[in-house]
């Protein structure tokens, strides 16, 4: 039960013209994450259906933990389209299973030995599953790290979600086109960098990620700032790329290394799932034995 990473919330099939691919960003990190070496757990809910034991069949084939409760609602489907540069555009079904995961004495237990959590706004969209973010968030351990992915899609987040989540939250990870949203929910004015210090300040975060796609990412802290430009590659797709990015930066920050060697490595490996189809693949070997 060591080393207990959690992403927790949304779990589907990203369903693209010619294939489906399993995904969701919470899951997307727990596998990335557990590639490094640690104990990730996918935690979210699925439907009695045929799309939910192929997600079964394939966590358990990527040997990836997870605690993925059935319920009487269908499996959730992310339409994918893909434009010229790579980049997704989404169709996300309603009223599906991962709107609905229960909050669980066996959800409780594994609460309670969780290290770090990354969860988002997009599982807040239904009161359900809200509400079990909310608890599983409270049983953390004090000494814990929670990861807020913001990862706004489509019109389904509200302030108030957002707030709550900031409040609880040690580490922000958002893109470009993220803050422009923020700024405009919250009122707020200025650049880009200077709409993430304020989010920094105002809500005590340790460490702000801050993805700008082909432009580069900035990490800022308090104290420290790192900038580092996306490499030139040639792009299969984007799906994934941002969780590989969360990932490996935190992998790197838990094994103690320093903002900028972390922030690499985030780049690396994001720069390297970009050039692979889907949000899943198996990293290098040489990311992959970084910490061995």
């Amino acid at each position: 039960m060591k080393n207990i990473i959690v992403g927790l919330g949304e779990i589907l099939w990203d369903v693209f013209p010619e294939r489906k691919i399993l995904g969701g960003a919470p899951a997307n990190f727990a596998y990335h994450i557990s590639q490094f070496g640690f104990n990730g757990y996918a935690v979210s809910a699925i439907g009695k259906d045929l799309l939910g034991k192929e997600i079964l069949d394939s966590l358990k084939q990527k040997g990836l933990n997870h605690l993925i409760e059935s319920t009487d609602f269908p499996t959730g489907e992310v339409k994918v389209s893909v434009d010229n540069w790579g980049v997704p555009q989404y169709k996300i079904c309603e009223g599906v299973a991962w709107d609905n995961i229960p909050f669980t004495p066996a959800l409780a237990s594994l609460a309670k030995e969780t290290q770090v959590v990354c969860f988002g706004s997009l599982a807040q969209r239904n009161e359900v599953s809200r509400a079990t973010i909310h608890a599983f968030l409270d049983a953390m351990p004090k000494d814990s790290l929670k990861i807020f992915d913001i990862n706004l899609r489509l019109h389904y987040y509200t302030k108030e979600v957002i707030e709550f989540s900031l409040e609880k939250a040690h580490i922000l990870k958002i893109n470009d086109e993220e803050v422009v949203k923020i700024a405009q929910l919250f009122g707020w004015e200025g650049t880009e960098k200077e709409i993430c210090k304020q989010l920094l300040s105002k809500y005590q975060l340790d460490i702000l990620i801050l993805t700008k796609g082909t432009e580069g990412s900035w990490v800022l802290t308090p104290k420290e700032e790192s900038f580092l430009p996306t490499p030139k590659i040639t792009i299969a797709d984007t799906v994934g790329a941002g969780d590989s990015f969360t990932a490996a930066f935190i992998a790197s920050h838990l094994h103690g290394r320093c903002l900028v060697a972390s922030h690499q490595l985030a780049v690396e490996v994001s720069a390297y799932v970009c050039q692979q189809h889907g949000a899943m693949p198996r990293l290098a070997d040489a990311h992959l034995e970084l910490f061995k």
